[in-house]
């Protein structure tokens, strides 16, 4: 296997694990609704060890266990035009691979509390209410840090897997399947004030039920869409106005908060939830059917051996 050559800012990390999200399966299903280069390999989450470095640089030491942040140009501070278009897994780079290269201030150390399958891959205060759609690695991710912070927290999921979003932590589960009308349910829950923050993956086919969930004054963050086909009765921007609520879309982070991240992930030890089929290399391809079907709870990891 050859080895990729290394610039003078460059550290020899060795890929240990690659992880997928649900971005992986739209751009393999040819439904990315950015532009992306040809022969494009997806994949952008990944855990490596430093292999060897040049003695220029400061930030990284052999043997120390690193990821590359997702968006390569956005280092710190407000995201730009420039910045959102470096996203790793779209053609500027991945990590589906055994041996790469990584500028060092693209790369970050991985907290000590954390395997190579947990370091891949909001403001709260106590008391606050948030909801959370699904067992997916953003919802329990968000589970933890809200339960981190003092916060509530009322979950979505099927029957299937409401005791372990129990054990992690929730405080309410409610049975998506069974409750078609949950946003209404959950603002019973409250009661009837609605909770503070909702964390939207799914997006066009669940807006609107979040939207009568939301309490006043509260913020609905979007993170990426599970489900892409839109509703026919579809929220308008008079809906935001009505319902006294902030709705905004949100993208990945830069790396001094995925810094800042983790310093929170080693002061509470939280410890990432890893789905417990982990994927070999040559297994990318039922990897990806296994997201799609949804049978994964937490992240879906591809172990990379070299």
């Amino acid at each position: 296997m050859q080895k990729i050559l290394l610039g003078k800012r460059e550290p020899a990390p060795v890929l240990r694990t690659a992880s997928l999200n649900y971005r992986d399966l739209i751009i393999v299903n040819g439904q990315y609704p950015w532009p992306l280069k040809d022969s494009v390999v997806p994949l952008g989450d990944g855990a490596c060890v430093v292999q060897a470095v040049d003695a220029k640089l400061t930030r990284f030491q052999v043997g120390d266990r690193a990821t590359p942040i997702f968006h390569q140009g956005h280092l710190a501070g407000a995201p730009d035009a420039k910045s959102i278009n470096t996203g790793l897994g779209s053609g500027l780079g991945e990590t589906l691979y055994h041996y790469g290269g990584f500028d060092e201030e693209r790369l970050v150390k991985i907290p000590e509390n954390l395997s190579f399958t947990e370091g891949y891959s909001t403001m709260l205060a106590p008391g606050d209410i948030v909801l959370i759609q699904g067992t997916g690695r953003v919802n329990l991710f968000a589970l933890q840090f809200a339960k981190a912070s003092g916060a509530k927290v009322v979950a979505t999921t099927s029957k299937k897997k409401a005791d372990f979003l129990k054990q992690l932590g929730a405080d309410e589960v409610i049975n998506y399947k069974e409750c078609c009308e949950w946003g209404e349910v959950v603002k019973g829950l409250t009661p009837n004030n609605g909770v503070m923050h909702i964390v939207e993956v799914v997006g066009p086919a669940t807006i609107k039920k979040s939207l009568k969930a939301i309490k006043i004054d509260g913020v609905i963050s979007m993170v990426g869409f599970v489900v892409g086909s839109p509703a026919p009765d579809q929220p308008s921007l008079i809906d935001t106005l009505l319902h006294v609520c902030s709705v905004r879309g949100i993208g990945v982070g830069s790396r001094l908060q995925f810094e800042e991240m983790n310093r929170v992930i080693e002061a509470n030890n939280i410890h990432l939830v890893v789905d417990k089929h982990i994927f070999k290399f040559g297994e990318i391809c039922e990897a990806c059917q296994y997201l799609s079907d949804q049978k994964h709870v937490g992240k879906v990891f591809i172990e990379i051996q070299v």
